[in-house]
C-alpha cells in the first residue's frame, strides 16, 4: 500500500438507511406522475414531510434513469391586444379567470368536450366539466355555481368562441358587473393560462387515460382536478398547491366579489339577434340562480 498514489484511493459509499424507502416512494410518484419531473417530485416528497435536498432527488432520479420525454414548442409572437396576458394581468385573487373548451375522444370515438374555468393569479381550478356538447346556456349554468361558491370576479378572459360570446353570456355578466376580456381572433397566446393549463390537462390526463365512458371521463376528471389543486406542486408559485397558495394570498375586500348576481335575472328577457339559439335567447336566467338564493 505505500506505493499506491493517494488519488487512486476512494471510500465506499455509505447506502442511507431510509434510501431505499426513498427510492421505492420517488417510483411510485412517478408511475403516479408519468410527466412530473425531478423538481417536482422533490416538491411533493417535501410535501410529505420528508426533509431531503434537492440536488439529491436529483441524483437519485438520474441513478434510476427516470425521464420525462422533451416536448418541442413552435415558437409565438407575443399577444398585442389591450386584453392579452400581457397588457392586462392579474393582480390578485379573483381578480381575471380565465375560461375555455378543449377536445378529446372516449374508447368508442365519441367527442367529449371539456370546459375549464381557471383563477389566473392562484391558478386554481374552479370548473372542470365534461360532457358530449355543451351550449351557452351550459356554461351559465356552471358559471352561475362557481359565483354562488367563490362570488364574482373583476374580469373573465376568453377567446371568442360562439358558447362565450353568446348574447345570453354577454347580458348576464354585464349586469353582474364582470369585465369580458376576449382576445384578438386567431391569437391564443394571449389567453395564455388557459393554455397553459390545457397543455398540462392533456399531458397528465386526456393522453394517459382511456375513457369508455362519459361517466368514467366526469370521475377521472373531477379526481385530476382535485388533484391538481390539492396535491400538484405548481412551479410558478413557487412549488406551492394552488389551493396552498391561495389560502396565503389576501381576499379581495371590492364590491366584486361580495356583490349579488343580477336581481331576477329569470325575468330578464333577451335582447339578442334572431337567429340566436332558441335555448338561449328566451330568458337569460331561465338555468340561473336569482340574487336571493
Amino acid at each position: 500500500m505505500a506505493d499506491q498514489p493517494r488519488s487512486t484511493q476512494r471510500y465506499q459509499p455509505q447506502v442511507k438507511r431510509e434510501e431505499p424507502a426513498l427510492i421505492q416512494r420517488m417510483h411510485e410518484l412517478v408511475r403516479r406522475h408519468p410527466r412530473f419531473g425531478y423538481r417536482r417530485i422533490w416538491a411533493m416528497l417535501r410535501a410529505e414531510g420528508r426533509r431531503i435536498n434537492r440536488k439529491r432527488v436529483r441524483r437519485l432520479w438520474k441513478k434510476e434513469g427516470f425521464r420525462v420525454p422533451v416536448k418541442t414548442h413552435k415558437k409565438r409572437r407575443l399577444g398585442h391586444s389591450d386584453n392579452g396576458i400581457l397588457r392586462h394581468r392579474a393582480l390578485h385573487k379573483d381578480d381575471v379567470w380565465t375560461w375555455d373548451f378543449i377536445h378529446d375522444s372516449d374508447e368508442a370515438g365519441r367527442p367529449l368536450k371539456i370546459f375549464s374555468l381557471v383563477d389566473e393569479y392562484t391558478r386554481e381550478c374552479l370548473a372542470l366539466e365534461v360532457n358530449r356538447s355543451m351550449t351557452a346556456v351550459d356554461v351559465m349554468d356552471i358559471l352561475a355555481v362557481v359565483f354562488r361558491q367563490r362570488g364574482l370576479p373583476g374580469h373573465i378572459r376568453s377567446d371568442n368562441g360562439p358558447e362565450f360570446i353568446a348574447a345570453a353570456i354577454r347580458q348576464y355578466l354585464e349586469k353582474a358587473k364582470v369585465t369580458t376580456l376576449y382576445i384578438q381572433p386567431g391569437s391564443p397566446w394571449e389567453n395564455g393560462y388557459a393554455e397553459s393549463f390545457h397543455g398540462r390537462l392533456r399531458d397528465e390526463l386526456l393522453n394517459l387515460e382511456v375513457f369508455a365512458t362519459l361517466t368514467e371521463a366526469k370521475a377521472l376528471a373531477a379526481r385530476w382536478k382535485q388533484e391538481y389543486n390539492h396535491v400538484r406542486p405548481h412551479s410558478s408559485l413557487g412549488y406551492m398547491t394552488p389551493t396552498a397558495f391561495a389560502a396565503q394570498c389576501n381576499k379581495d375586500n371590492g364590491t366584486k366579489a361580495s356583490g349579488a348576481l343580477p336581481p331576477n335575472p329569470r325575468l330578464l328577457p333577451l335582447q339578442g339577434n334572431s337567429h340566436d339559439n332558441d335555448k338561449e335567447s328566451d330568458y337569460i336566467g331561465q338555468t340561473l340562480i336569482s340574487a336571493g338564493t
